[in-house]
């Protein structure tokens, strides 16, 4: 598998993301939204940025057992139902992103939600990543 990071200089330069990722492989893996849940389906975490290692964690953990690594990652979307505060902790966010998976980035969104499956959730991931 391959995957090129395209970041053209007519768009502003990226923080954290890719603006584009153009991946070759021959497995397509979909993962699904990813809360703080921890093995007993009870939400961990009380502040964002605890959450989101948890919900990373969580999804890095379905792509691993799926076989791939996380710069396997094509596209990661962010839900999170405080934009406010999800830019507030950026940077432990940002922290959190390339102690778990590294700096290849994936193309990515954050977008905010009124609320998530689970009540106490604040933030959640899905994507999908390119396997050779």
């Amino acid at each position: 598998m391959t995957a090129e990071r395209v970041n053209p200089p007519a768009l502003s330069p990226p923080a954290g993301f890719s603006h584009a990722v153009v991946a070759t492989g021959s497995r397509l893996v979909f993962l699904a939204g990813q809360t703080a849940l921890d093995a007993d389906g009870k939400v961990v975490g009380d502040t964002l940025p605890e959450q989101f290692t948890r919900a990373l964690t969580n999804l890095l953990t379905a792509l691993r057992a799926a076989g791939g690594t996380p710069a396997d990652l094509a596209r990661v979307t962010v839900y999170a139902t405080d934009i406010a505060a999800y830019r507030l902790h950026a940077r432990a966010i940002g922290r959190v992103w390339r102690e778990l998976a590294g700096r290849d980035y994936p193309a990515m969104a954050v977008v905010e939600v009124v609320r998530l499956w689970d009540e106490r959730a604040l933030v959640e991931l899905d994507g999908f990543a390119l396997l050779p």
